[in-house]
């Protein structure tokens, strides 16, 4: 059962494929993805995956920030 609406459901895979895409990640983004995460409104298994996956590439120096 999935609690996220489709619409923002859509915006989150488009930011994991942007962010991925470009290699970059903006402090704005990054927000969105620790709103997300930390949402009453809870994250099917697949965005939790993709949000680490986010933070892991961001700790090992693969993704740059930017602002």
């Amino acid at each position: 059962m999935q609690s996220t609406s489709s619409s923002s459901q859509i915006t989150i895979e488009k930011l994991f494929k942007h962010i991925f895409s470009i290699g970059r990640i903006t402090r704005y983004d990054q927000q969105l993805l620790m709103s997300a995460l930390l949402s009453k409104e809870g994250l099917n298994e697949e965005d939790r995956r993709q949000i680490s996956r986010v933070f892991d590439a961001l700790q090992r120096g693969l993704l740059k920030v930017v602002d």
